[in-house]
């Protein structure tokens, strides 16, 4: 632990190994953010383990999670992205890697529709019992609404990225959808007054991350995230978001 006072349980980083393959996002290639570069900018925030999330640009490569994990160590998990025709046994191989969630990316237009996924959610947390992942703007999920509150078990990135969509985030709280608070930098809205919301909604449903590198973010993470959780929810609600609700969700062992 860094020079906090608190354990930080990180739901959303990212590691950018150019050792690795990378695909080009949207005309965008992401620069180098490697695990060592992670540990040194989160060595005075406390964080005790965390969640390394695959962005667009890593398409379906596992190489560079697999090798992350194994560089961060047991408290650290992997949620990645997977083409439908995966194997049990390559989703075994990967559990076994401590890979816990399965993301769709519908934001950068890397996934299908939920629709056309909700089979393949079922199947992925009924063989290995991960829960799924979505990167989309809340507003975009309208149409969706059933279909995400069927999936068996799900969060939705950067408290659903826009106002417009806050009325429906608030909904799939109330039903049992897990959140995100990161990216603060890429939202439309009072960060505090949200996660006061959704905390009052479900207190199990928020999990604080960093969102390092905050690639394409108008704002990149600042430790005063960290502060912006603690003000609007006091310690023992700081503790549930920071540490506990993330630590649950991704069933870490250690």
């Amino acid at each position: 632990m860094g020079g906090m006072d608190q354990m930080i349980f990180d739901s959303h980083l990212h590691i950018i190994d150019p050792a690795f393959p990378l695909v080009a996002n949207e005309g965008y290639m992401p620069p180098a953010f490697t695990v060592d570069d992670y540990v040194g900018c989160t060595a005075e925030l406390g964080v005790a383990g965390g969640a390394v999330v695959s962005g667009s640009f890593q398409a379906y490569d596992q190489s560079y999670l697999i090798t992350a994990l194994d560089n961060l160590g047991p408290s650290f998990v992997g949620v990645t992205q997977l083409p439908v025709s995966v194997s049990d046994d390559e989703l075994i191989e990967l559990d076994g890697h401590r890979v816990r969630a399965l993301r769709f990316n519908i934001r950068r237009g890397v996934s299908d529709s939920l629709d056309n996924l909700q089979a393949f959610a079922e199947r992925v947390h009924e063989l290995v019992g991960w829960h799924v992942e979505l990167y989309a703007d809340c507003e975009a999920l309208e149409h969706m609404q059933a279909a995400v509150c069927q999936l068996p078990a799900v969060s939705i990135d950067h408290l659903g990225l826009s106002k417009a969509g806050l009325p429906l985030l608030y909904k799939l709280v109330e039903k049992g959808v897990r959140v995100k608070a990161t990216g603060f930098g890429r939202v439309d809205f009072a960060v505090s007054q949200v996660v006061k919301r959704v905390y009052d909604i479900n207190p199990d449903a928020l999990m604080f991350g960093t969102d390092l590198p905050s690639t394409r973010s108008p704002r990149p993470f600042n430790a005063v995230d960290i502060e912006i959780i603690g003000n609007a929810l006091g310690d023992a609600g700081a503790r549930k978001v920071l540490w506990e609700n993330g630590r649950e969700f991704y069933r870490l062992e250690v």
